[in-house]
């Protein structure tokens, strides 16, 4: 690096110069309120994104490891892809890094970990013997999937926080993920079983885009103090679903599933009508939260 005889300081390489233009030119630039008043924010926040990139990563491993008949490994990056999306949204909001951005990338992330993911799971596991109707139902959760996650954007802010509206994508990813990992080791021959899990993929989709209210869980206050009983009824379901995880975790989100329209069955036959959902408040884009 040589002295610039005019300036006296070193001269910038091209090749860095290059750099920061292309730097420049290709950055994030997001209009944000802070105290008030309006100003445009360059850069994204690492932290989230790399949680919410991982999802990602292991949404694209589920796909991966189905085409090669690897069931129980893509129905395990499915959950692990959950598990990291409810991470990034808190890590988010603890951190208070929040973003459109943020929002916008954790639901493309979304599309693929708990919509393409799980159709192309169940399609090359047993969906492709049942024929058309199998790529068609494939089809079908996807497309829900993608109707559910853009319901989600346009009411967060707009809704009751302690509601879903219509099943959670996560939690119908986790079901039909859930009964390839349990059942995929069995040899089943019967075509009525693939018939059963046509309608499972069927049913998951069509309840993401229903009306039936799904409990959220965002009313549970993680910093407050708890009941010391409270800690070992949570070591005890670790060590309940460390006894056989596949079958635990089905049936755990196999009940939260059911839960929906048998809280609407049972309003239904006590005569309540369904309480308004909707809120006051202007939805908030950079709100990431489970979906």
């Amino acid at each position: 690096m040589t002295l610039d005889p005019q300036q006296n300081r070193p001269e910038t390489p091209a090749a860095s110069n290059e750099f920061a233009d292309f730097a420049r030119e290709t950055d994030v630039v997001e209009e944000t309120v802070e105290n008030g008043k309006k100003v445009r924010r360059r850069g994204i926040y690492l932290l989230p994104n790399l949680f919410t990139t991982s999802a990602l990563f292991s949404g694209f491993f589920a796909v991966v490891a189905a085409i090669n008949g690897n069931f129980s490994a893509a129905a395990i990056a499915v959950f692990v892809s959950m598990v990291l999306d409810g991470v990034d949204g808190r890590v988010a909001r603890m951190t208070n890094t929040q973003s459109a951005f943020g929002a916008e990338y954790d639901s493309l992330a979304d599309m693929l970990s708990f919509g393409v993911a799980p159709a192309v799971v169940a399609f090359t596991w047993i969906l492709q013997d049942v024929g058309k109707f199998g790529w068609i139902a494939a089809f079908l959760y996807v497309a829900c999937s993608a109707l559910r996650l853009a319901r989600f954007n346009v009411q967060i802010g707009s809704t009751d926080k302690k509601w879903f509206i219509g099943l959670p994508s996560p939690s119908a990813a986790a079901l039909v993920a859930g009964c390839v990992w349990v059942f995929h080791n069995f040899d089943i021959e019967a075509y009525a079983f693939k018939l059963l899990m046509t309608l499972v993929v069927v049913c998951a989709g069509a309840l993401m885009v229903s009306n039936i209210r799904y409990y959220s869980f965002k009313e549970i206050d993680l910093k407050g103090p708890v009941p010391f009983v409270a800690l070992l009824a949570i070591v005890l379901g670790f060590v309940v679903i460390s006894l056989e995880p596949s079958v635990m975790l089905l049936l755990l989100f196999a009940g939260y599933v059911v839960s929906g329209p048998a809280m609407a069955a049972m309003r239904k036959m006590k005569g309540k009508p369904a309480p308004d959902l909707q809120t006051d408040t202007e939805p908030a884009a950079s709100d990431r939260s489970a979906d």
